[in-house]
């Protein structure tokens, strides 16, 4: 009996899903298709259905996670990117402390960078991608206040996934937590967004 036809676009999300989950977890380069595959309950010979290599599979990934924010998990914590204030709400998003905590789910700029820049041209795109669309949000944010900036909507971009970078980094939760509340307050006071209590 054949497989319904939904059952090709459920298999590939499954492994996108394993991928982004165990990437997020332990790295791009420590990752095998093998572990991938195991996680998604499938064999690797599958593997090579879906995607020719596994860079192919983390762009995908890493496209996902544009789809799918990881916020949308997280109780309590909404994002409206129609809002006027949708670039506070991705900051207070951003650096909160669910995201901080929620290391399968987090944004692939946090948990791979280190690995993204050892990694081919395919892996680099699907990376600027995903920070060109975070940038997106803050630039749009000040072009409909009448202040476009596009350098200061990546330096804000950037002080968001530096801060979580490092924030990971670090042994001590009240420094973790310092580093995130300090990134906050700077990237809500140079959009000119104001800075309500920290997360």
């Amino acid at each position: 009996m054949p497989y319904p036809p939904e059952h090709r676009d459920e298999t590939r999300a499954r492994i996108v899903q394993s991928a982004q989950e165990l990437f997020n977890r332990h790295g791009f380069s420590a990752v095998s298709i093998d572990e991938i595959m195991e996680r998604a309950g499938l064999t690797r010979g599958g593997f090579y259905t879906y995607f020719r290599a596994k860079s192919d599979l983390y762009a995908e990934a890493v496209a996902h996670a544009l789809s799918v924010t990881p916020w949308s998990r997280w109780e309590g914590v909404h994002v409206d990117f129609a809002a006027r204030e949708a670039a506070t709400q991705v900051i207070d998003a951003y650096l909160s402390h669910d995201h901080f905590d929620d290391v399968d789910g987090s944004c692939p700029m946090v948990t791979l960078p280190g690995d993204v820049a050892r990694s081919d041209q395919v892996v680099k795109r699907a990376f600027e991608r995903v920070f060109g669309a975070m940038a997106g949000v803050f630039e749009e944010a000040l072009r409909r206040e009448g202040r476009p900036d596009p350098k200061l909507a990546l330096a804000i971009a950037a002080i968001c996934v530096g801060a979580m970078v490092v924030a990971r980094s670090v042994d001590s939760a009240e420094l973790a937590d310092a580093i995130r509340a300090a990134a906050r307050r700077t990237a809500l006071e140079l959009g000119g967004w104001g800075a309500s209590s920290a997360q």
